[in-house]
This record gives structure tokens, sequence and C-alpha cells, in this order.
């Protein structure tokens, strides 16, 4: 039999028990850095949304009957944005899901605005409608990355 060149590992040869090892706790994943601005800018969504909403409410604005159902999209539009926040930030179970089809549809309201403004010609209004698809861009792009996803795929 050959002889090896290593010593192997010496048996504990102790009349008293091992001491038993501690238990360690259960570790929790960080907080990628990309939720808490996925989630500032779903706010950032819903209140424009819920703004909005309000000049089509506000008596001022010269709207004096305009249907319940376009204020009605636009504040379901703000809730689903804002659930979608709460639950990135959560972490909960899919919770980029509802972020990103709110501030997809969001997008899809503000290029809809813009469009309208462009073709009646009002080029300041355009442009402001333009600079307020800043929000729903940026929660859409965000909910979509990779780190926000796994943050919300594990269920806590």
């Amino acid at each position: 039999m050959a002889k090896q060149s290593r010593p192997t590992a010496q048996v504990r040869r102790s009349p008293r028990a091992a001491r038993p090892a501690a238990p360690r706790p259960p570790t929790t994943p960080a907080r990628p850095l990309l939720v808490p601005f996925a989630a500032v800018f779903g706010v950032l969504t819903a209140v424009e949304m819920g703004y909005l909403a309000w000049l089509l409410v506000d008596p001022d604005a010269g709207f004096a009957t305009v249907p319940v159902w376009p204020v009605a999209v636009l504040a379901g539009l703000a809730v689903v944005c804002l659930v979608g926040a709460v639950l990135v930030v959560l972490g909960r179970w899919r919770g980029w899901l509802p972020l990103a089809v709110g501030s997809a549809l969001s997008l899809l309201v503000v290029l809809a605005i813009a469009v309208l403004f462009g073709s009646l010609g009002a080029g300041d209004e355009t442009w402001w409608a333009v600079v307020m698809a800043v929000g729903p861009i940026g929660a859409l792009v965000l909910a979509c990355r990779a780190p926000v996803r796994a943050w919300t795929t594990v269920g806590r």
C-alpha cells in the first residue's frame, strides 16, 4: 500500500460531546437598487393619471358634460400603478406585472393625448404631453428589468 503524502484530518477524541452548531438565521436577499426607482416612477405615473382625471372633472376647465368612463379609466390606471408600486417595494409575488401593465396603458393614454394635441396644432400642449410620458416610460422600463422581476418572483 502506498504511503499518503498529505496527513489526514485528525479525528476528535474527547470524552465530552461536541457543541452543536449554532443555527444560522435565514438570510433574506437584498433588495435591488432598481426597485425603489421603479416604485417612484410608478407613483409618478399614478399622479399623472390622477392629474389628467382631475382636469376632466375640474369645472374651470370648460368641459361641462364629460362622460364618467374617461375619468374612471384614468382613476383605475392610477390605482393599478399605485398597487404595482407597493407590490414591487414589498417584493410580493408577480408584483411587477401590475406596474408594467398599468404603466404601458398609461403610456398609451399619454401618447394618444400628445397625438391629439399635435393634430389640433397645439404645439406647447403637445410637448407637455410628451414630457408627461417620462413617468410611464420609466416605470415600464424599470418594472420589466431582470432584478425587479427576480425580486418579485420569490414568494414572500
